[in-house]
């Protein structure tokens, strides 16, 4: 048993989740909550279209409370909890997008409507909206010749308080302002896969921005990740808690072997617990949907790493796991 189950949703899952996913639901919960009570600290990786799921009302307290410690995630996932907090209102759910004709998608794009599931983005209101801002910021680096990494423009952004009259859900519901107020580690690999990537892309080849420098890159991520995690590893324990596959798990989880195997640094600690929300299955040969152990053959865990896979919705299950951490 593990503490701070005082909440209705705590000793929900206590009471109920007893087998099969369930049971792991609430054991890599518990495992979470022992991770970081023991002074570890814990790497959440977000995929997928989680930001628009708005999985920001519980990552957010999740930050706040001290129980993340690093994000690492998709371009899409950064800026869309941003889209999401200056466009809320104006967001269109389809519940029926199963039953959607080609001939209906069309007239969501002549509308300017993206749709992600569910959920339509809108273009103006959202996209084109935060493009402008951080365009400037862009062109504010280049001209003074900084360098800066895609999530620190966005932090720039948010810190700087040109979007609070923009503001169209509580903030405290904003996983990104909980992150930029913390000044929480980022990393953000393959952002040019991103709807702001293709911007500053096409910026380039317009030539409104001059020099591609002004954004710094996967390398670069790759190399602030290897100086945060050796600093941080020096007398704690870092677990990695997995939302979906992809490259914002896939990529920082080899910050291990490179240290080990590429740098010969064999003293690295490996990471200290392991968590996988995932719907992907290892028949089809996924890396997403390998199963823990198959990390310790790349050395990533050790054979005693608490290691837990959740073969489930992510966007059901993390606010549940986050809940029983956060004992609601």
């Amino acid at each position: 048993m593990v503490g701070r189950m005082s909440g209705p949703v705590s000793r929900f899952i206590d009471r109920h989740y007893r087998h099969f996913n369930a049971a792991v639901v609430k054991e890599a919960a518990e495992g979470y909550v022992r991770h970081v009570d023991a002074g570890g600290l814990m790497m959440v990786t977000v995929a997928g279209a989680m930001s628009t799921a708005e999985l920001g009302l519980s990552l957010a307290e999740m930050i706040r409370a001290g129980k993340v410690h690093a994000i690492s995630c998709t371009g899409a996932n950064l800026e869309e909890d941003v889209f999401n907090l200056v466009a809320h209102k104006q967001y269109e759910r389809i519940p029926n997008y199963r039953d959607l004709t080609p001939a209906d998608e069309l007239a969501l794009l002549k509308r300017q409507m993206n749709r992600v599931t569910d959920t339509c983005i809108p273009e103006q209101a959202a996209m084109r909206r935060l493009e402008h801002l951080v365009a400037e910021r862009w062109r504010a680096a280049e001209a003074i010749g900084e360098q800066r990494l895609p999530h620190e423009f966005l932090y720039e952004v948010i810190r700087s308080g040109v979007l609070t009259s923009l503001y169209e859900i509580d903030p405290a519901d904003s996983w990104m302002v909980a992150a930029a107020e913390a000044d929480l580690p980022m990393f953000v690999p393959g952002w040019e896969d991103s709807t702001l990537g293709n911007v500053f892309a096409a910026h380039v080849l317009s030539g409104r921005i001059k020099e591609a420098s002004v954004v710094r890159g996967g390398i670069d991520y790759m190399t602030e990740m290897v100086g945060w995690y050796e600093r941080v590893t020096t007398d704690r324990s870092v677990g990695f808690f997995q939302i979906g596959g992809g490259i914002a798990g896939d990529f920082p989880i080899c910050v291990v072997p490179l240290l080990t195997q590429d740098l010969g640094r064999t003293n690295t600690r490996l990471w200290g617990y392991f968590c996988q929300i995932s719907d992907s299955t290892t028949s089809y040969g996924s890396y997403s949907g390998a199963v823990p152990n198959e990390k310790i053959t790349w050395g990533k865990l050790g054979p005693d790493t608490p290691s837990y896979l959740i073969e489930s919705d992510a966007t059901i299950v993390a606010p549940l796991i986050f809940a029983r951490v956060l004992g609601w």
